[in-house]
C-alpha cells in the first residue's frame, strides 16, 4: 500500500480508505471484520459519519461509528479517521445544519461513540447555506484549537463554495480546509471542470467517494440483464436501471469488462485504479460490504494502468455526469 500526503497536511494516508457506509449489512460483526482487515491490508484512512449505518435506516444512525470505535480500540494511534456533521440526524430544528450548536453537540456524540478524544479529521458534510459561513468555520477552528480534531475539510462542496470558505479563514486566521471529499467515476467525471484546477492551486487533498459509480461499476451488473433483486439497483425499478445503462454507462462497463480481462484484474479494480491514476485524487474511498469485496478492491493499490489502457477508459467515459445514489 503506497501512502500520501493528505493534501496540504504532514500526515500520510494509503492511497485507498474505507469507507463505513454499510448499506448492505447489518451484521455488526461482520462490520468490524471489514474494518479490522482493511487495517490488515495497509489502509490506515477510515472515513465515517453521524448518520452512517446499514441501509441509511434512521434507527441505525450513528451505529458505524460505534463499530468503528470496537474495531479499533486497540490500534486507534494507527489509523486516520474521519467523521461528518451537517446532514439530518433527526426530526428537531436543531438536528442538521452546519450551525455552530449542531456542530458542538454532534462532535462530542462522535466522539462518545467512537470512544475516542479526537476526530482526525472533521467534515462538512455537505453546504449549509442556512448558516452564516462564518459561525461554522469558527465553530471547526474552535475544535482544532480544543484538540477535538486534528484536520478539517468539506464533502460535496462546489468548487467556488471551497474558495469562500478557504478565504473566509484567512481572513478569520482559522485552519484552513486539508481536503475535499466528492464523487469521482468513470460514470461521474463532474469534479474534472472546476474542482481539479482549483485543488491543484490550493494543494488541497482529494478523497473521491463513489469510485465504482454507485456500484455500476463493481461487476455485479450486466447491461441488458436484470441487476440482482438483493442490490441496490434490484431494490430500485428496472426503468431507472435501464435508463442509467442507456445514458451511456453500458458502453463505460463494456470497455472497462475489456481492460480487466486483459489485465487479468476485476472490473472494480480497473474503475479504482483509474480513478488513483489521477494525480489530483489523494484517495479512493472503497465501501465494500464484505471482507471479499474489501480484498478485491484493495487489489487496485498493486498495480497501475498503461497510458493506452487509460486512453480509451477516458475516451468511453468523457463527459459522464454521473448518477443519482
Amino acid at each position: 500500500m503506497d501512502y500520501v500526503n493528505f493534501g496540504r497536511a504532514g500526515v500520510k494516508v494509503s492511497r485507498l480508505a474505507l469507507g463505513l457506509g454499510f448499506r448492505g449489512q447489518r451484521d455488526e460483526g461482520d462490520m468490524q471484520r471489514v474494518i479490522e482487515r482493511a487495517v490488515d491490508l495497509g489502509i490506515n484512512l477510515i472515513d465515517c459519519a453521524n448518520v452512517y449505518g446499514p441501509m441509511d435506516d434512521r434507527k441505525y444512525t450513528g451505529h458505524s461509528e460505534v463499530v468503528l470505535g470496537k474495531a479499533i480500540k486497540s490500534k486507534r494511534d494507527d489509523v486516520v479517521i474521519t467523521s461528518k456533521v451537517t446532514s439530518p440526524i433527526g426530526h428537531g430544528p436543531n438536528d442538521s445544519g452546519s450551525s455552530r450548536y449542531h456542530i458542538m453537540r454532534e462532535i462530542e456524540r462522535s466522539l462518545q461513540r467512537i470512544d475516542t478524544d479526537h476526530i482526525d479529521v472533521y467534515l462538512l458534510h455537505r453546504y449549509d447555506d442556512s448558516t452564516p459561513l462564518d459561525e461554522t468555520l469558527r465553530a471547526l477552528d474552535d475544535l482544532l484549537r480544543a484538540g477535538k480534531t486534528r484536520y478539517v475539510g468539506c464533502c460535496n462542496f462546489q468548487a467556488w463554495q471551497v474558495v469562500k470558505s478557504l478565504d473566509l479563514q484567512r481572513q478569520l486566521n482559522a485552519l484552513p480546509f486539508i481536503t475535499v471529499q466528492n464523487p469521482y467515476s468513470l460514470v461521474d467525471r463532474r469534479l474534472e471542470g472546476e474542482m481539479f484546477p482549483m485543488v491543484r492551486d490550493y494543494a488541497l487533498g482529494v478523497m473521491a467517494y463513489s469510485p465504482l459509480g454507485v456500484g455500476l461499476l463493481s461487476g455485479i451488473y450486466t447491461p441488458g440483464k436484470a441487476p440482482p433483486k438483493d442490490t441496490l439497483w434490484g431494490r430500485r425499478p428496472r426503468e431507472r436501471f435501464d435508463a442509467v445503462m442507456n445514458s451511456g454507462a453500458a458502453k463505460v462497463m463494456h470497455t472497462a469488462k475489456q481492460v480487466a480481462g486483459e489485465y487479468g484484474k476485476s472490473i472494480a479494480q480497473i474503475a479504482l485504479a483509474w480513478v488513483l491514476s489521477h494525480p489530483e485524487i489523494t484517495v479512493a474511498i472503497t465501501g465494500g460490504d464484505t471482507v471479499a469485496h474489501l480484498e478485491d478492491n484493495a487489489g487496485a493499490a498493486s498495480f497501475k494502468l498503461d497510458p493506452e489502457a487509460r486512453k480509451r477508459l477516458d475516451a468511453v467515459s468523457a463527459g459522464m455526469q454521473g448518477f443519482v445514489s
